[in-house]
């Protein structure tokens, strides 16, 4: 028992070592590169992903020096896509929804200071009901592994995604190319990613 629980701080503290590594390594990129990565992302999305029209896409507003989507949502409204942002759940306040995304949608800070719309339960779409869904992140890996900020939303939202093996939605995470690790320590909870799109890659795994 007392192996298992070193082993498990050990793990914790390579995790919380990795992701204050890469936090501060996007937290520096200058504006110019934060620019060009952004637009880099929104030509490999198109080359790459190829929605059709009419698609619901869950997609998230930078924070933290995360991977710019203002021009990624910017096409997806040019090519009729209805685009979703995570809201915290009101009740069930460790898990997201997701609520239509619009030029004019009123928005508001939520606990961690992002912008997510005013909650409006009529606008509100079931996860299981949109295409795809881009997920941030802090670090990945050559398998797929994903690291998040560590609030374990996305992977509480999307225990059901495996759990019950739903088709939908297909979930790509976006990250800058130095977000890249050699191998990242998983966790029971991690949700592992089929697809990572950076602003020079589209990774694939089964």
């Amino acid at each position: 028992m007392k192996e298992n629980s070193s082993c498990n701080l050990e793990k914790a503290q390579v995790r919380k070592k990795i992701r204050t590594s890469i936090r501060k390594k996007r937290n520096s990129l200058d504006e110019n590169f934060q620019s060009k990565a952004e637009y880099d992302l929104n030509i490999n999305f198109i080359q790459h992903i190829k929605p059709p029209k009419n698609t619901r896409i869950g997609v998230y507003l930078p924070n933290d020096g995360e991977l710019r989507t203002n021009l990624l949502i910017q096409s997806l409204w040019d090519n009729k896509t209805d685009v979703f942002l995570p809201v915290i759940h009101p009740f069930i306040g460790t898990t997201l929804l997701f609520q239509k995304y619009e030029k004019n949608s009123t928005m508001s800070q939520n606990r961690y200071a992002i912008l997510e719309p005013k909650l409006n339960c009529s606008e509100i779409c079931p996860l299981e009901q949109l295409d795809y869904l881009l997920m941030p992140l802090v670090a990945f890996d050559g398998q797929g592994n994903r690291l998040g900020m560590g609030g374990g939303y996305y992977d509480r939202t999307l225990a059901n995604y495996y759990n019950q093996g739903w088709s939908k939605p297909q979930l790509i995470g976006l990250a800058h190319d130095c977000q890249k690790v050699s191998q990242l320590p998983v966790e029971a909870w991690d949700v592992p990613l089929p697809a990572i799109l950076t602003p020079s890659q589209y990774y694939q795994w089964r």
